[in-house]
């Protein structure tokens, strides 16, 4: 015989856990510090715009977010340590072009770039400038075609791996060119900037994001940028088209990731946190001054990100084969 008294807390306590608005876990998170992933070397354009990502999503969450650079094979090491990680939202991905460009790439990648990962949020996009070394005797981009030209494979040019987009934008460039050039690999373009400066190698396609400090700077020289307008950060630098080469169009982009399998919960407040990193005012200047701007609106969703990732993942798959590029063994 059941004692009524009895039963009602019972009941109680399985209507309450089927009236909760959510699990426990996606109502408080975060509730401990974060990771980002940064596929490639400190120093670089990625661990930059990483390092902005990581400080503003932190203040916004309300948790320390800690950079851990993951250099190495065109950033597949990197993704590949962000695929494996618990889908719990408390390790996250930041990656551009290379990701896409993987897939096609690469023969023996240990993950699925279009299943692996939860798109969260596109961040920020803009072109790539094409540098050389300080003491190149070069002074337009109408000497320095003319020059590499002349060298060949005696002219170094600086990649961050294979499927990088400094090594889409060195690939494109000896395509247009008709030349082959000496391409020298690194851990990412941080490391390949270094050389530049030092005078170690003679050219290298980096994003505008770490070329322009630079270029400000004084320490390298710049010959155009690969997109049809001049940048208003660099203004005497000339566009591609001015350049005399107007397919010379790179366009670089960043966006965020999770592990496949992260709650939705987890996704919206990511996305959300992303939001008020893109509209504000001192991250939309710290772009500027990099020539880079922020995703439009209509693109930052989630689900835009998808269907952005899969026109890339399509894009990159048809240039490639174009071109007679192969994949090959990640390193």
């Amino acid at each position: 015989m059941h004692t009524p008294g009895l039963m009602l807390p019972a009941l109680l306590a399985v209507l309450s856990i089927a009236a909760a608005p959510a699990p426990l876990a996606a109502q408080t998170y975060p509730d401990r510090p974060m990771t980002l992933i940064v596929p490639f070397a400190a120093g670089g354009p990625s661990d930059t715009i990483g390092r902005l990502v990581a400080d503003h999503l932190g203040r916004t969450l309300g948790q320390q977010i800690v950079v851990e650079n993951v250099g190495g094979a065109g950033g597949t090491l990197g993704a590949e340590r962000a695929a494996r990680a618990a889908p719990d939202g408390y390790t996250l991905l930041t990656h551009h072009g290379a990701l896409p460009a993987s897939a096609a790439l690469y023969a023996n990648l240990r993950y699925d770039v279009k299943g692996a990962f939860e798109p969260l949020g596109l961040v920020n996009t803009g072109p790539m400038v094409l540098l050389s070394r300080k003491t190149l005797e070069t002074a337009t981009a109408k000497d320095l075609f003319a020059w590499l030209k002349e060298k060949g494979d005696k002219a170094t040019v600086g990649f961050a791996g294979i499927g990088s987009n400094s090594y889409i934008c060195a690939t494109l460039l000896q395509q247009l060119l008709g030349v082959k050039l000496a391409m020298v690999p690194y851990r990412g373009t941080g490391p390949a900037m270094n050389d530049l400066v030092a005078g170690q190698i003679d050219v290298l396609c980096d994003q505008a994001t770490t070329a322009v400090p630079q270029i400000q700077g004084g320490t390298v020289k710049a010959y155009a940028v690969t997109s049809a307008e001049r940048l208003d950060s660099i203004k005497d630098v000339p566009s591609a088209r001015e350049a005399g080469l107007p397919n010379f169009n790179v366009t670089i982009w960043n966006g965020l990731y999770a592990p496949k399998g992260v709650p939705k919960e987890v996704v919206e407040k990511i996305n959300a946190a992303i939001g008020k990193l893109v509209t504000d005012r001192v991250i939309l200047d710290r772009f500027a001054a990099t020539g880079t701007t922020a995703f439009p609106a209509d693109m930052r969703s989630p689900t835009a990100h998808v269907k952005f990732l899969d026109s890339e993942l399509a894009r990159f798959a048809a240039m490639f084969k174009a071109v007679g590029v192969t994949p090959q063994e990640a390193k």
